[in-house]
């Protein structure tokens, strides 16, 4: 499947598939860009294929993974650096590539504040250095620490370094009691330049680009590394302050140059989309002329006060955006063709090529998607690339706008070699040769091996102790793959029993390369820690497909303890079957209804297939509580629900579970609230807010809100043209409120 397809045209299985090579994709770039400081491509292309995976999400929100790269921020901090955790969260910015992008930003802002074409609203426009992002935290005006990004809530402690760059002050008057200033690490092109060849001439590394140079000099152990590379900064933002630096952006911005900061002098102040559309023409211009590498325009709500109204989504903030440049074509040659297992048994064909330089970024391997794609079409059996197939040995143009491990655009078939053959895909797993098929409709083929095969396996273990998940300090991926491979580790509660099932586990595993007695000792430590753990942290370790960070803390935050969800999710599984029954008989519905010419009515099939399946009101009552919860849909509650039904799956999650101790999470703290703990559901036009703000200011008052109405819900406040959900209130005795009356109860009248 072609990455230029439009997203409107996807149907699920398509969807399914092109979401999980961008997470492929976007996971080995993280590790590239933000841990090895070696990227494979440009900020402008990793962004773009972000802003893709976004936008398939939101066309299809219950097919979002549970390692979705839209709520990934930067990566996890290296090894050998302290880490500083931010006390106001860095976050990414979501991307525009087109005019029109800029255009529909514009209206996006108005639409969520309610402010009408007319109405004015200005935006700041600045280059975006291509560089890394530092923070840095002043009291009573002293630098007293630096920070890189990290994965926005956790960075690296890089205070010595930071402080040998000259554009950084060490001192600051006049400044809030607190401040972290934020902005960007660079290297001028002359500078990098001139660093290569210092290198080359001492036999160590040389670096691909600027930004590379840049990562790799900041994040060095030896501070006096980095006080001997010509390192710059830029401010352009700020985290913690004690008090407002300023009214607007623009202000703030003259008050960091004030207080001695370098800020980029072109930043400009702009009145609309045609404006900024102007400086971003004005500034790609320049772009060659710089001296230092950008690859785009940041744009900013200029009004401070409108940027708090407007807050943020799960990574990005709603008052931001960057425009990017375009990306670059190249020719070489594809030297082979690998496949590669993923977590979820799909096997992603890889092109291994010749490296080759584009835009300034070295990159030797190439996406090919899936074997129709290798040979010649698309998802509906189209042509691309005229139908020309792919071979190892081929001259192919690689393009790279949009992907972070590019795809191979077209073949120059006039360079084939005489002997190339077409590529066979494999019809067997090449990790653990089980069967490998392909399902209709889905243009993966997936091995079925499951936790037999290696690379699932392992994968599934990995994705366990990730950070955002169990977090074992001192198991990572390295040390999963050993403890896997020597039989130490099959499924999750093995880990907890490592010190028991190695005679204590302390002789044996100090004995092995690269452990002693203090890394052994702080292993076992570190897991007995994690007996007692968070709620969300072990619904998200699961990997249950579908169910990512954030709806396992949405789940966490509803049903409060394990006990709970467990019960929900068992009580609710009768409810679903039925709802996966119900699927099937409308899909043949409609499919019996377009052969016939006429239209299919839907709601009769799928009364019927509740009523024949004999759905109890308990389960059915489970079933919408599951449902109803804000940002979980069916497809959610259903891989739910079907990987706790699962013999195996459950046996392995009941032997995990008996070995922790899972937290309950806390309920609503402002339990002075009206509405605190209360479960409401908004319908029909609000007029005095938006939605989202209706929605936020109910969350912060202790509410739960849940998109659909049940048994459980409390309030229902509903605007005009309220239907189903109005009716099913009052059948179902719910008080019921109009906007007025919502805004009364909440003191807000």
């Amino acid at each position: 499947m072609a990455d230029d397809t439009p997203v409107e045209t996807l149907t699920d299985a398509e969807a399914r598939a092109e979401l999980e090579r961008l997470a492929a994709a976007l996971t080995r770039a993280n590790t590239a860009y933000h841990t090895d400081d070696a990227p494979e491509i440009s900020d402008a292309d990793y962004d773009a294929l972000k802003r893709r995976n976004l936008e398939i999400e939101e066309r299809f929100p219950d097919l979002k993974r549970d390692d979705s790269p839209s709520d990934v921020v930067g990566g996890a901090p290296a090894e050998g650096f302290s880490k500083i955790r931010h006390a106001v969260r860095m976050m990414s910015l979501g991307n525009a590539f087109e005019d029109g992008d800029v255009a529909a930003f514009d209206e996006r802002v108005r639409s969520y504040l309610n402010l009408g074409r007319a109405a004015p609203l200005k935006f700041t426009a600045e280059p975006k250095i291509d560089g890394l992002s530092l923070s840095l935290r002043y009291e009573d005006g002293v630098l007293i620490q630096a920070a890189t990004r990290g994965d926005g809530e956790t960075g690296e402690n890089v205070t010595a370094n930071a402080r040998t760059i000259a554009d950084i002050p060490q001192e600051l008057t006049g400044a809030p009691a607190v401040l972290e200033v934020r902005g960007e690490v660079y290297m001028s092109h002359a500078d990098f330049a001139a660093l290569n060849e210092r290198q080359a001439e001492r036999g160590g590394k040389t670096f691909a680009n600027p930004r590379n140079a840049a990562a790799g000099s900041l994040r060095q152990l030896d501070a006096q590394i980095t006080r001997d590379r010509p390192l710059k900064f830029f401010a352009y933002a700020w985290g913690e302050v004690s008090e407002p630096l300023a009214d607007l952006q623009m202000r703030a911005i003259d008050r960091l140059s004030a207080l001695g900061f370098q800020t980029n002098p072109l930043t400009r102040l702009c009145d609309g989309p045609a404006e900024m559309l102007e400086h971003y023409r004005e500034i790609e211009e320049m772009r060659a002329t710089l001296g230092y590498d950008i690859d785009g325009v940041v744009y900013k709500v200029d009004d401070l006060a409108l940027q708090e109204r407007l807050g943020f989504r799960a990574t990005t903030p709603r008052w931001a955006l960057a425009h990017k440049f375009p990306a670059e074509l190249a020719w070489t040659w594809l030297e082979a063709i690998d496949i590669q297992v993923g977590r979820t048994g799909a096997l992603s064909p890889v092109a291994r090529l010749q490296p080759v330089t584009v835009g300034g970024v070295v990159v030797s391997n190439a996406t090919l998607h899936n074997e129709d794609y290798i040979a010649g079409f698309d998802s509906r059996g189209e042509e691309i690339r005229g139908g020309k197939d792919i071979r190892g040995g081929d001259w192919v143009q690689v393009y790279r706008a949009g992907d972070v491990i590019p795809k191979v655009a077209d073949v120059d078939l006039s360079k084939r070699p005489a002997d190339a053959v077409p590529y066979a895909f494999p019809e067997v797993c090449p990790e653990c040769g089980s069967a490998a098929i392909r399902e209709e409709g889905d243009a993966v083929r997936r091995c079925t091996g499951g936790l037999i095969c290696p690379a699932q396996a392992v994968e599934k273990l990995i994705h366990f102790v990730s950070r955002k998940a169990l977090d074992i300090e001192g198991l990572g991926a390295k040390q999963v793959e050993q403890f896997h491979r020597d039989g130490w580790i099959r499924e999750p509660a093995d880990i907890f029993d490592l010190k028991e099932n190695y005679g204590s586990g302390l002789q044996q595993l100090k004995n092995r390369e690269g452990w002693g007695d203090k890394s052994a000792e702080n292993l076992f430590d570190a897991i007995e820690e994690r007996r007692r753990i968070e709620l969300k942290r072990v619904i998200f370790a699961l990997g249950i497909r579908h169910v990512g960070e954030v709806v396992s803390g949405d789940l966490a935050r509803h049903f409060h303890s394990w006990s709970a969800l467990v019960e929900a999710v068992d009580t609710a599984r009768p409810a679903a079957e039925a709802h996966v029954m119900a699927d099937e008989a409308e899909a043949a519905e409609r499919r019996a209804a377009s052969e016939a010419g006429r239209r299919a009515q839907i709601k009769p099939v799928r009364d019927a297939a509740w009523d024949t399946a004999g759905v109890a009101a308990e389960a059915r009552a489970a079933w919408d509580d599951l449902v109803g919860i804000e940002g979980i849909g069916a497809t959610v509650a259903v891989s739910l629900v079907t990987t706790f039904a699962q013999a195996a799956e459950r046996a392995s999650i009941d032997r995990l579970a008996g070995k922790l101790d899972i937290l309950e999470t806390a309920g609503p703290a402002n339990t002075d609230s009206p509405v605190a703990g209360k479960t409401v559901v908004f319908t029909g036009k609000l007029e005095k807010m938006t939605r989202d703000e209706a929605k936020a200011r109910a969350e912060a008052l202790g509410a739960k809100v849940s998109g659909s109405v049940s048994a459980k819900t409390d309030i229902l406040v509903a605007g005009p043209g309220a239907g189903s959900k109005a009716k099913k209130a009052a059948e179902l005795g719910i008080q019921t409120l109009d906007e007025d009356g919502w805004l009364a109860l909440i003191g807000a009248g």
